[in-house]
Formats: C-alpha cells, structure tokens, sequence
C-alpha cells in the first residue's frame, strides 16, 4: 500500500504518495511552479532551473526533489524570483525575433514565461553563430529557436522507448568571466551548457511518432507538412479519440477554412495532443489526410437501402463507432441478418474462454498499471506496430520505475533491445512461433501461487534437475615470507586475494524452455531481474487473441491472472474490437450466404469512407460517436469537419421506419445509457483522466477446464521460411494508407539484414512469395531493428490484399527472386 505524505506548499496542506516530486503535489494541488524542461512521466533533466523552490529553508528544484513528511515549501522567495528572471533574459539571448511567423507562436512558453517574468530589457549577450536547420524525417529542426531543454530527448528515451535525439555539442563564443561573477549561479549555469549545446539526430533510431515535437515548448521542432501554414490562433481545436488504435488516445484535430474564398469549407491541418497526460502513435499523429467530401446521392442511398434489405450478410471492421455498431446490430435484430466481424469475433471468443477461469467478463488490467509496473511481461505482441501506447508504458516502467521485463515474440527487436541493458533490464526471448501456450505454462510454472492440482502435476512432469558449473570469486588468504632487508630478519605477511572458485551445482531445469527455444540462461536472468519488484504487469498480444489454438491461450492467461500476482492487459486488436465484441451477436465466416453488404469491408455491395465502393460514407474523422477502449472505458470521439453525404444511419432510419436525427441518439442506449453530451473527455492537473465511463465487469460463472495437451508448435519443410502478418510501425488500416505524411510505408516482404544475406536479396528486389496456397509478387525491403529469420508483410493496405497469404498471424511461406 503506498505511503501518504503531508506537506505545506504556500500554506496549502497537500497530501501525495511517498517519492512524489515537489513539483507534481504543487500541479495536483492547482498552484503554479514554472518549468520548461520537465516532462511529465520522464526522468527531471535539470535544464532549465526554472521550478527553483525553497523547501524547508533550502532552494532545491521541485522536479527533481521528493517530497517528505511536514515539509514546508514556498513557490516564490526574492532570490528565486531573480534567478528565474535571469533564466528567462538567457533564453531570449540570440532568440529570433519571428513570432510572427513561428509555428509555435501563441503557444510558446518562451513568450509565456517572459512575460509572466515581466523580462522587458536584456542585461545578457554573447555572439551568436550560424545553427543551420535541418529536415529530419516528418519533421524540421531550427536549432536557432531551440533552447535545449532537452524535453524532446527526454520523451524520445523514456517514453517512445527510441534513441533518434540527443544533446551534442557546438561550437560557440565562451561565455564573458564577467557574467561568473555577476550572474545569479543558476542562470549562468544553465547558459553555460546552453551555450555550447544542440539537439542531434539519429535517422535510424527514429520511429516517426511525432512525440518530440508535442513536447518541443518552442518552434524548434515542428511538423514539416504543417510549418508555415497557419498560426496556431487561427486554429480550432476539436478533442477526438485515436481512430487507429485501441488506446485511442485523447487528441486534437486543429481545423480552418482552406482559404477566404472557400472560407466554409474547413480543412485538418494538424493532430495534437497534450503529452504531459497522454502520448501518440505517428498514425494518430500524421496519418489524418483521408476526409471524405461526399454529397447526397439519392439514387445510390436507394441502392444501398435496397441491398441492406435484401443481403443475407453484412460484413464490417472494428474501426467503426459504437454507435455504428448498434445500428448494424439492430437491422440484424430486424433482418435476421448475419454480422461477420471476425476481428470482433475472435476476441469474443479469446474472453470468454479467459473468463471461465476468472470469473470475470473482462480482464483486469489497463494501461495505467504498466506504467505502474516494475516487472513487465509481453506475450505474442508486435508491441511496435501493434500497440504503441502498450510499448510506450513498457518501456517507461522500465525507465522510470527501476523496473525490469520479458518481452516474448519471435521476432527479434533491436528497438525493444535499446529500453535497456539485455539481461538486467530487459530480455527480448525470439520464442518458436505458436509457441505462446508454452510461454504462459512458463510463466505459471515461475510465478503461480497455490495452482490447480492438474497445473501443477502438468508442471511437475516437465521439470528436471540438472548441473551447471559456475564460477564464483573468493576471498583466499596468502601467506608469504618477507626478509627485511637491513636486518636479515624473515616474517609472514598475510595477503587477502580474489580467487575465481568453480563448482557444480544443481538446479531446477523446465522442457517449457526447449518448446518455447529459449535457453536456461533465462532463469537466471528472471531470478536477477526480480530483485526488489514487487508489481507485476503481463501483455497478452494479438498473436494469443488470433493463435490457432486461441481457446487454450485464453485459459492459461485467465490462469495467469487468477494464480499470479500480474495485472492481465489483453490487447484489442483495432480500434473498437472491444466495443464491437461487447455489442454485436456476431456470426462465424462459414456461416456467410447469399449476397453480402460490406461497411468498409470488400463485398457485393460496399459502403465505404474512402470514396471506392457502392454509396460513401463518413470515415472516423468526419463522425461523432464513442469506442470502448483498452481500459474498458466509452470514450467520445468528435468530428473535426462536417459530413454531407449518408451515413449509416439514413439506412437505418429508412429500412427500421426510426426518426434519429443524429447518429449519436444511439449513445444512451449502449452500456451505462450515458448520452454523448454528457461523456467528459479531458484530464486533470493531477493527471486524472476524465473520459466517458468504465463498462461493467459482469460476474461470470467459472469452470474446470482441462487444458493438458501438447503444446503448439509449426515445422518448416526445405526452403520453407517463416512469414507473418504485421504492419510497419505507423500504418493500421486503408486510412493511415492514404495518409500524405506516411507514404514512405509501403507494403512489402520486410526482412532483416541477416535474412537478406541468407536469400541473397537487396533492397528493392522482387520476390514471388507462396503461403497459404496464394502466390502474390512483393518488393522487397530491409528492416534494420528486425533480428533473424522471419520476414514480415503488412496487411494495412486494402487494395493489395496480402491478408490472403495468411490464416493466422503465422505462414510457412517458399519465398523465390524474381
């Protein structure tokens, strides 16, 4: 249980956790302490001095100082307020008087803080020298605005989990001996390093999120498709949900007119979002250029009423509304239609075998306590592509908690490798593929308490012991014989030296290890990572949800969560997967006769937000309505332009006789029945989330299920190779496809280095690759963070169907140049 601490901050009593910052109590408590550096949820850097206070009569800085038991702390004494002055009239040294202009301009806390400094005259100079910008991937760098508070590097290392940006040094002027002496020692100090420093850029460390310019607090960093185009004030904010993923994170379509002539048509020049409570995906972030500009077309909207009517099926996405969902569920309700979902379906079924177990509908976990986690576990997910939000806890609980993890996937990631040192902080297992039943009876094996007899006995029967040499250091006593020189006279010294000692000893050896290709080194591993942890996180991925023997991995993790000590976070596949399996009655795929509707899906009569099928309709971006999301929350979403064609719920007006003026009639009649003006969507200073509402856990009741049978493994025949079925790291779906800021992500075979030399191949070359009874001719390109064997195919792209290459995540695939 934590610890409450009590302290005084300008005479407000605070209370807060043990091992909080000053300045986080001071933010929860509503009272102001400037900062420029500090990142909320990233290690202090000490950059910029500002958050100066005085606690207990000595000045410490508030984002690096934790608080103790009656600490009394002021905010603003005269010294602080000098040396804060001071910092101010430094970063406006040299500054580029372009505000006009700047991107940041009317956002930029260097004009904030001058002018909360009341700083209207300079005392400081030094001469500059030229600092050049840079293009640096979807973003550019003006080094002559940056002030090198190193919040980008920050973010970059502890939260994205990335090494692209760092502090390095310039040349410069060394600072007058005058302003030692004269300047308050803060001031000069941070101008010192100022001085002499610049952000730096590595091309291939970089994951295009985005993150660095959120968090930049001047016009440094900006988006290179946005700069010079608007004026922040000239912007409308419109709060929204990430439509690309299940975080879907708290964001910001910025919106205006495109020009005066047009000056009712509006225009998406901008996603953000507010990293000191929430982060994005590069998808979330630039992915956002696919309005759809349709109008009503009565003739299509009769056709599309009269193939809803007459279909026998209707087959759709996850990435759609609850709202949207509730409509489709109601013309089955009506129709005696069959919805196929089989995205939806497959977590249906995955948590409801999960659930017989634990006796809970859902599982027990959200994102928040993997950021809260010293050990951290990842089952069978891509975490890069798949769930950057889940990634990006992971590697901050490893950064900031002094925490530790496993992260299980058969391929190798040098990108996870870097969110720590290998071994000590983080170990990446290339598991055999299908081999994630054997993980999770591993993990049992390690961390149960109290199991089912049948679990237990199963575990039993795989142990073994076995000998290892180890080799240890000593302490030995030496004695040797000194004569004294003068005197003739011998006598003993004694000396204490380090001697390595070998020695057999025995240890407890699991076959789990051999069926999941991971060596014995890994129990030593787990044994070192587990000094002082005491909270536990495990991510169960899409590879378990979609597993060919998906019921036995859904039993195990219910296990898991039931007999271990981990919060359980199972992984939504897309956006509203949750919301959709909680909703809708799905059907099976065999079960699909007859003529078939599609809601953004291929079929005999298609409704599509991308402009290429039977009638449009309106993509996320162009919608309000709510997603359930992988805390188990309905959360809005908002429209950032208007739509003037149909929309799902015209059909639905039509063929059910309904009168719903808005699609979102329908949010009181989801869940808690809480309408959609009525949903908070925004955060606290205490860095509480206020959005929507948490579903209801039902109470399930739980059974025996024997689950003791062999564990799942694939065997490859000659020149067969192993494929699977991922995205890059920015692209989800036919929407982030068409995203102009995203381009350069192309479907393609993506293989490592190593594999590019084992089939002789090179960047751009085609190959001809065979699964699944498919044949399908792909370029190909290298993935430099990708370690061995397995080669992946995106399947965001709806046009080039690689998806029929694959009945799981997992082919055996014959892969020939061309």
């Amino acid at each position: 249980m934590d610890t409450l601490i009590n302290i005084t901050i300008d005479g407000k009593k605070c209370e807060a956790k043990e091992g909080t910052s000053i300045l986080n109590v001071a933010r929860a408590n509503d009272l102001f302490v400037p900062a420029i550096c500090y990142q909320t949820k990233c290690s202090p850097t000490l950059a910029c001095r500002l958050c100066l206070v005085e606690a207990d009569g000595k000045q410490v800085y508030s984002c690096n100082a934790k608080i103790k038991e009656g600490m009394t702390v002021n905010i603003n004494t005269p010294t602080i307020e000098t040396e804060r002055r001071a910092i101010m009239e430094v970063y406006d040294v040299n500054h580029p008087l372009q505000c006009g202009v700047c991107d940041q301009s009317g956002e930029c806390e260097l004009q904030n803080y001058s002018a909360y400094m009341k700083v209207d005259e300079q005392h400081y100079s030094v001469k500059d020298v030229p600092r050049p910008a840079a293009h640096w991937g979807v973003m550019n760098y003006d080094p002559g605005l940056c002030i090198v508070c190193e919040k980008c590097v920050t973010v970059c290392k502890d939260m994205i989990g990335s090494s692209a940006l760092s502090t390095v040094k310039r040349g410069a002027d060394a600072l007058s001996a005058e302003y030692k002496a004269s300047m308050p020692k803060d001031s000069y100090a941070m101008w010192n390093k100022l001085n002499k420093s610049l952000i730096g850029f590595d091309k291939d460390s970089c994951i295009d999120c985005g993150e660095c310019i959120s968090v930049c607090p001047v016009g440094a960093l900006v988006s290179h498709e946005f700069q010079y185009t608007s004026n922040a004030w000239e912007l409308t904010k419109i709060p929204a949900s990430n439509p690309f993923s299940s975080d879907c994170s708290l964001m910001y379509y910025e919106v205006k007119h495109t020009n005066i002539v047009k000056h009712h048509e509006q225009d998406i020049y901008r996603v953000t979002n507010d990293a000191h409570y929430t982060s994005l995906s590069g998808a979330a972030r630039f992915g956002f250029d696919y309005l759809n500009r349709a109008t009503k077309d009565e003739e299509s909207f009769q056709k599309a009423v009269e193939a809803v009517k007459n279909a026998d099926t209707i087959l759709f996405n996850s990435y759609i509304t609850n709202e949207e969902v509730k409509i489709l569920q109601s013309l089955k309700e009506k129709l005696g239609l069959k919805l196929i979902n089989n995205d939806a379906l497959q977590f249906k079924n995955f948590m409801s075998d999960y659930s017989k177990v634990t006796g809970k509908s859902l599982y027990n976990g959200i994102v928040e306590d993997i950021h809260n986690s010293n050990f951290i576990v990842s089952v069978g997910s891509f975490l890069k592509s798949d769930a950057p939000l889940v990634k990006y806890a992971f590697n901050n609980a490893i950064t900031l908690n002094k925490g530790a993890g496993l992260y299980f996937h058969s391929m190798g990631d040098k990108h996870i490798e870097g969110f720590g040192k290998k071994g000590k902080t983080i170990e990446t297992i290339a598991n055999k593929p299908f081999s994630e039943d054997a993980i999770l009876y591993f993990i049992l094996d390690q961390f149960g308490k109290d199991l089912p007899s049948h679990i237990e006995e199963y575990l039993k029967t795989l142990r073994e012991t076995r000998v290892k040499t180890v080799t240890e250091t000593v302490k030995e006593t030496v004695v040797s014989t000194v004569v004294d020189e003068e005197t003739g006279e011998s006598k003993e010294v004694k000396k204490i030296v380090p001697k390595k000692v070998s020695k057999e000893v025995e240890y407890t050896y699991t076959q789990l290890l051999d069926m999941i290709g991971a060596d014995a080194m890994l129990l030593e591993t787990i044994t070192t990572m587990l000094l002082k942890k005491d909270t536990y996180s495990i991510i169960i991925g899409e590879d378990c949800i979609t597993h060919p023997n998906a019921s036995k991995i859904a039993t195990l993790a219910g296990y898991v969560e039931k007999y271990t000590d981990f919060k359980v976070v199972v992984t939504p596949t897309q956006t509203n997967t949750l919301g959709v399996s909680e909703i809708c009655d799905l059907d099976v795929t065999e079960n699909i006769t007859g003529k078939t509707v599609g809601y953004n899906v291929s079929a005999d009569f298609q409704l599509s937000a991308l402009g290429d099928g039977d009638l449009d309709m309106p993509p996320l971006n162009q919608q309000e309505g709510t997603f359930v999301n992988i805390d188990k929350n309905v959360v809005p979403t908002n429209a950032a332009i208007d739509y003037n064609g149909y929309e799902l719920n015209d059909i639905a007006n039509e063929i059910l006789d309904y009168n719903v003026i808005d699609t979102i009639e329908y949010t009181s009649e989801i869940f808690e029945g809480v309408k959609f003006d009525d949903l908070e969507n925004h955060f606290t200073n205490d860095r509480v989330e206020h959005r929507g509402y948490a579903i209801k856990i039902n109470e399930v009741q739980s059974e025996y299920i024997n689950i003791l049978d062999e564990c799942s493994s694939i065997e490859l025949n000659k020149d067969e190779y192993i494929i699977y079925a991922g995205n890059t790291i920015n692209q989800f779906n036919e929407f982030t496809a068409c995203a102009k800021q995203l381009k350069d992500e192309v479907v393609a075979l993506y293989i490592s280095e190593s594999l590019e030399k084992t089939l002789e191949l090179s960047v751009d070359d085609k190959v001809e690759v065979t699964a699944n009874d498919m044949i399908m001719a792909l370029d190909v390109k290298v993935d430099k963070s990708l370690i061995g064997d397995i080669s992946y195919i995106p399947t965001f792209d709806k046009f080039i169907n690689t998806k029929k290459l694959f009945k799981h995540r997992f082919a055996k695939a014959n892969i020939r140049k061309v």
